[in-house]
């Protein structure tokens, strides 16, 4: 039988609740002392049933620049880098902890927007990533498929519930099947790799993360305040973090590490990294970068220089020092 919509008594009690106070509200002008009247309720309860709107998908807010074109700033970063840039306003003073949410929020928007029917959407698991999970509002689509880029099992754990619950809030959100990707984050040795590779129950997870229409992931940084959850949850050990450093490593995309210039070649960790290449990561026709922090600035101009990102999701004083240093000689 064909799918039908819901009818208004088949929604839950509260989401009909926040639809006719989005109606009242956005359509009709009304304030929320005259929506609490109507409804015969408390004006908190309506502000309630308004945030509801807004984070289920009932409610989507786009805001009309008067402004032609993207802003300025994100204007050179195009001319710079050849990615679209979105900047998001955050004051100077915030903390990174604060400004990571802030973006995730706006970044979590911008991809209701981005996904749609008939998608495979690659996740790179990751602190940036988990934020973003978190504020993803509702959009169902139809044969749209979430796939995990790189596993996520270390020495201390399996990593199975960490990758699992953020995964799983990108499924919910937009009604998609998840395919994980069972295996660590990174192997022990490189032959047991190439051997897990060519295993049965691994290859049909390959082939999805190498036929992805969007990829979504974080710029991994040992140098945040908000630290890379690569950096801080185990997964490496002193003598791999003496190893990155030996080859001027700055950063990673889902698990693969590269230097300031964008290489990643001759890297020994990652050739026991489970996350996708980078020629495989580039033939995603869209790839979202999503970046919170100054700190992550050296790793951010390594990814662009590596060509992985095509969109940048980025907060204000980290973009306007991405901009202002971009064409200068990098030595870190």
């Amino acid at each position: 039988m064909p799918n039908r919509p819901p009818t208004d008594h088949a929604l839950p009690v509260r989401t009909r609740d926040a639809l006719r106070a989005a109606q009242l509200y956005y359509m009709q002008d009304l304030t929320m002392e005259a929506i609490a009247h109507e409804l015969s309720t408390s004006r908190s309860s309506v502000s309630r049933l308004l945030s509801h709107a807004r984070e289920s998908g009932v409610v989507e807010i786009l805001i009309h620049s008067p402004l032609e074109g993207p802003t300025r700033l994100e204007q050179e970063i195009r001319e710079r880098h050849g990615v679209t840039a979105h900047v998001v306003p955050v004051p100077d003073q915030t903390s990174d902890v604060e400004r990571l949410d802030r973006v995730a929020m706006t970044a979590a928007r911008l991809l209701s927007g981005w996904v749609d029917s008939n998608q495979r959407i690659g996740i790179a698991w990751g602190s940036t990533i988990g934020a973003v999970s978190r504020h993803l509002p509702q959009r169902s689509t139809h044969n749209t498929e979430i796939v995990q880029l790189n596993g996520a099992g270390n020495m201390r754990t399996t990593g199975i519930m960490y990758a699992s619950e953020l995964l799983t809030r990108f499924g919910a959100a937009f009604d998609a099947p998840v395919h994980q990707f069972p295996v660590p984050a990174f192997f022990d040795d490189p032959e047991t790799k190439r051997a897990f590779w060519r295993e049965r129950s691994i290859r049909p997870v390959l082939e999805l993360q190498a036929s992805l229409d969007l990829a979504v992931f974080g710029v991994g940084s040992p140098f945040a305040e908000v630290p890379s959850h690569v950096y801080q949850g185990g997964y490496l050990d002193r003598a791999d973090y003496r190893v990155l450093s030996e080859h001027g490593v700055v950063g990673d995309v889902a698990t693969v590490f590269y230097r300031a210039d964008g290489s990643s070649d001759g890297i020994p960790v990652n050739d026991r990294a489970t996350g996708p290449d980078f020629d495989t990561l580039r033939r995603t026709p869209r790839r979202v970068g999503i970046v919170a922090g100054r700190a992550k600035v050296p790793g951010l101009r390594g990814a662009l220089r590596a060509g992985l990102i095509t969109d940048l999701i980025v907060d204000e004083s980290t973009a306007r020092e991405l901009a202002g240093t971009a064409s200068h000689r990098v030595t870190e």
